[in-house]
């Protein structure tokens, strides 16, 4: 991974951090009534002894950890995947206009492989799957509308992976087998001289021991219905997905230490001096040792040339105020224009 890479993951933690800090329920006062969740805790007022303060806190702490859930789904790992990959998020839809085509025979095709792995008929086979569904004219309707959450492509190959939550709902994987085939089947017939590989992505392995480990076979036992409609090399689990999309070992271990080295309780107490421009000239060493600590590599070189930039800027108002500017905005958007901005100028 380079640090270019664990910069933008270390902007990403950053951001979800602070987001979550200011969502982050202090008191009761914000979640006074839910009537129906405290009357149907009130059965578990003995298990929930001495283990939440209040009912109401307890409701407004599981709102969070919800929050907290979709953020890390739906921002932070897909964002994640792209740094890793270079890839993108990416819609086939007739909304943006990009919608693909197949035709009428593959449609039926697919309807029957589905059909046949639903009654057992046939098992998983991605390579069959495949050949089967190959077809060199006739794309006369339009494929039904899909976005892939991971898309990069090279001259060689297209490969699409679809993030999924580590327990997914019941039935899900009968219709993520539909969309995959019909996916698969129409970016082939658009892109006749490439593979096209469609994955499932599961970011951990939650049966696994170790934070890093997993047990593909244990796993496909874990959610309902899945060895039904997936082969083993249609899906990666925990420490592979990620190795896979940085095409390093180790990846998954690098991502959690970022993590881990940024999420601690120091974290306000970091972000309010790092924001503080007097400290790098005040506190340059310690102002160094935070920001390599939190991978925010793109600024050490500005901070060792701080005081010639600050000379620069007697006579350049812009340089003026570029350099008083914080590294984050009220947002913790990470200001990369300045950081871009005072390199052009050292």
């Amino acid at each position: 991974m380079t640090n270019n890479q664990k910069e933008l993951i270390a902007i990403e933690v950053i951001r979800t951090l602070y987001n979550q800090f200011e969502k982050f329920p202090e008191d009761e006062t914000n979640n006074r009534n839910a009537p129906f969740h405290e009357a149907f805790l009130n059965a578990f007022s003995e298990k929930l002894e001495n283990k939440v303060t209040s009912i109401p806190i307890f409701i407004s702490l599981a709102s969070w950890m919800h929050g907290l859930n979709t953020s890390l789904g739906q921002s932070f790992l897909e964002k994640t995947a792209h740094i890793l990959c270079n890839g993108e998020k990416k819609e086939f839809t007739t909304k943006k206009g990009s919608n693909l085509k197949i035709s009428q025979n593959q449609k039926k095709i697919i309807n029957g492989i589905i059909t046949d792995l639903t009654n057992g008929n046939r098992i998983p086979n991605i390579l069959l799957e495949n050949s089967e569904c190959v077809e060199s004219t006739n794309f006369e309707i339009d494929a039904t509308d899909f976005t892939v959450d991971v898309y990069f492509q090279d001259n060689n190959q297209i490969v699409c992976i679809e993030l999924k939550t580590v327990k997914p709902n019941k039935g899900v994987f009968k219709v993520e087998k539909e969309k995959v085939l019909e996916a698969k089947s129409a970016l082939k017939n658009y892109y006749p001289e490439k593979e096209i590989h469609y994955l499932l992505g599961f970011p951990f392995d939650p049966l696994s021991d170790s934070s890093t480990g997993f047990d593909k076979q244990r796993y496909m036992n874990y959610s309902v219905a899945f060895r039904k409609y997936f082969a083993e090399n249609e899906f990666l689990l925990s420490t592979e997905l990620w190795d896979f999309l940085s095409g390093e070992k180790n990846t998954m271990e690098n991502i959690l230490e970022i993590i881990n080295n940024i999420a601690t309780t120091e974290f306000l107490s970091i972000l309010q001096f790092i924001q503080d421009n007097n400290n790098i000239i005040n506190e340059k060493y310690q102002y160094i040792n935070y920001l390599k600590k939190w991978c925010l590599f793109s600024n050490i070189d500005i901070v060792n040339n701080f005081e010639f930039l600050k000379n620069k800027s007697l006579n350049d108002k812009k340089l003026q105020k570029v350099l008083n500017q914080t590294l984050f905005d009220n947002e913790t958007k990470y200001r990369l224009d300045r950081i871009q901005f005072l390199h052009s100028k050292l």
